[in-house]
């Protein structure tokens, strides 16, 4: 490995501290398995954040599969998430990088810039059939360095009796003003209003971005007069007394909770509650999040990509392709969406997913407006931007500053 490169590596291991914190929205801390099948051209190395699955499970079993398809042997293992990050900076530093790495979309651009990831270009996978929106988290500096297995997002669910007391039609609320209506008919007819996760984290800065980007602000400008909007809002809600004032330290999970009670009107959550919600004892629905003036609000894409980390003998990359292209197959995707509880990353398996499960068809609207938080290629730039806004956010709720004062400072310490 060139000293380049290993220097690259190096502020990597830093900002992977950072990064992998963005794994907001997937993954898990369970036990992992390997996968071991028998081939017979030689052995080739896949490493997932699925350790949930072991061998019996159908993603092990996808994996062997894709492997004999190929004609190698597979060797599997699962990490947590953010374990996953720090072995493979380290794998790489060691020049012992996987050949098939699935990695957190965040992720990918700090693997990239880090020297550590292929480009199609170079790999050959076919990012063709893949949404644009989707795809974009998988790239920096004008190349695409993967392909997404799948997607989740955030979106609104909301309790049918609750709404109906207060005569709510849910398909009402298609904007701001009309959510803003909603809330305050739900707080008139004695119930809570709305609640969400606005910690001072990257789960925080996840559940801000739809309606960070709903105003119509971008991530390069957070003292704009609409990213003041979008901090207004929630400031708003609390004052108000439509958002309670345990969100300034809400976790996803605590916010469901809350919302699990019955005695709320909405939650912002994500697919990864669905089964949850059915469990509820209450009726539900899910709406997207409105945008300010009409329409989605551009929410966070959660879910990984499947990437070729660089090996020293490039002949091995026809072969990863192989593997890869056979975990992004139209059928094979479908069935392994549906087990993370992920909306396809193309047109084909969305609409597949939303014609066998109609409640999905919200979730597929919602991922179809979505967007990376690395998108614009912003890179390794996201997560200090992320800091100082989920930092401004705070500021703002517990009332240290107002909306603007707390947007402007976050600008200027992006810049310096």
């Amino acid at each position: 490995m060139n000293t380049p490169v290993r220097r690259r590596l190096a502020v990597a291991s830093l900002t992977a501290a950072l990064v992998a914190a963005t794994a907001t929205a997937c993954g898990s801390s369970s036990s992992g398995g390997s996968s071991d099948s028998a081939a017979a051209g030689g052995t080739y190395t896949v490493w997932d954040p699925y350790p949930q699955f072991d061998g019996t499970s159908d993603w092990v079993k996808l994996l062997d599969s894709c492997g004999s398809q190929a004609g190698v042997k597979v060797k599997r293992t699962g990490f947590d998430t953010t374990d996953l990050t720090n072995k493979t900076l380290l794998a790489a530093q060691q020049g012992n990088s996987p050949d098939v790495l699935i990695v957190d979309n965040p992720v990918v651009s700090t693997l990239a810039d880090a020297g550590i990831l292929t480009t199609t270009q170079e790999n050959g996978i076919d990012t063709s059939q893949a949404e644009p929106n989707l795809l974009a988290a998988g790239q920096s500096g004008g190349k695409t360095y993967g392909t997404p297995i799948g997607a989740n997002t955030l979106a609104l669910y909301y309790n049918k009796d609750i709404l109906k007391a207060a005569g709510v039609d849910p398909a009402s609320v298609t904007d701001w003003a009309s959510l803003n209506a909603a809330l305050a008919k739900v707080k008139a007819a004695g119930k809570k209003g709305i609640t969400f996760s606005a910690i001072g984290t990257e789960e925080g800065s996840f559940q801000f971005l739809p309606w960070y980007w709903g105003s119509g602000a971008q991530l390069t400008d957070l003292g704009s007069d609409k990213a003041v909007a979008a901090v207004a809002l929630w400031k708003d809600w609390l004052a108000k007394g439509y958002a309670p004032n345990s969100v300034i330290n809400n976790t996803q999970t605590t916010s469901w909770q809350e919302f699990a009670t019955g005695q709320y009107a909405f939650a912002e959550n994500g697919t990864w509650q669905l089964a949850n919600a059915k469990k509820a004892g209450f009726g539900y629905g899910t709406i997207p999040i409105p945008a300010a003036t009409a329409g989605t609000a551009p929410a966070p894409t959660g879910g990984e990509f499947v990437t070729v980390p660089v090996q020293k003998d490039s002949g091995r990359y026809t072969v990863s392709d192989k593997i890869v292209s056979c975990l992004t197959d139209a059928k094979n995707l479908m069935t392994t969406d549906t087990t993370l509880s992920y909306v396809g990353p193309t047109k084909q398996v969305q609409d597949q997913q939303a014609a066998a499960t109609p409640e999905l068809k919200v979730w597929v609207q919602a991922v179809q407006a979505a967007k990376g938080r690395t998108s614009d290629d912003l890179g390794t730039k996201y997560p200090k931007i992320s800091e100082q806004m989920w930092r401004a956010v705070q500021a703002a709720l517990t009332g240290s500053k107002s909306p603007k004062d707390a947007m402007t400072a976050a600008q200027s310490s992006v810049s310096q």
